[in-house]
């Protein structure tokens, strides 16, 4: 018998306690992570659209290129802008927007298409 009551008294665990006290450590913790993370899907979705801008610029260019090597095309932004909303503008998951500024800029707008969330905007210069 004697053997059993030193088992029983040799026994360790967690108090009520210290449970609790993890508890509200865990809570503390979770309250300050959690609006952390929740703004990271926001921060992604327009990194993902400056990508989509980042491909309007590039295709910019290459209209640009394309209106070089043709003798009758006329070579400015106005020009590059209606093409590019008439031909260019679909990226994808992005719906891209090409707005003439002046003489010689292109604001590009990348939207979202459907569940894709996120908007960026950039500007592709002439070149000289």
């Amino acid at each position: 018998m004697s053997r059993r009551r030193s088992k029983v008294r040799n026994q360790k665990g967690f108090t009520l306690i210290e449970i609790i006290a993890v508890l509200v450590i865990l809570g503390i913790l979770a309250a300050v992570a959690i609006p952390r993370f929740m703004d990271l899907t926001t921060v992604a979705s327009e990194k993902a659209a400056m990508q989509g801008v980042a491909e309007g610029k590039s295709r910019m260019s290459n209209q640009f290129a394309r209106n070089l090597l043709m003798a009758n095309t006329v070579n400015n932004v106005t020009n590059l802008a209606a093409k590019g909303n008439d031909s260019l503008a679909d990226a994808g998951d992005y719906k891209l927007i090409y707005l003439a500024q002046g003489t010689s800029y292109v604001r590009i707008t990348a939207s979202g298409l459907g569940t894709v969330k996120g908007k960026n905007t950039g500007t592709w210069t002439l070149p000289q």
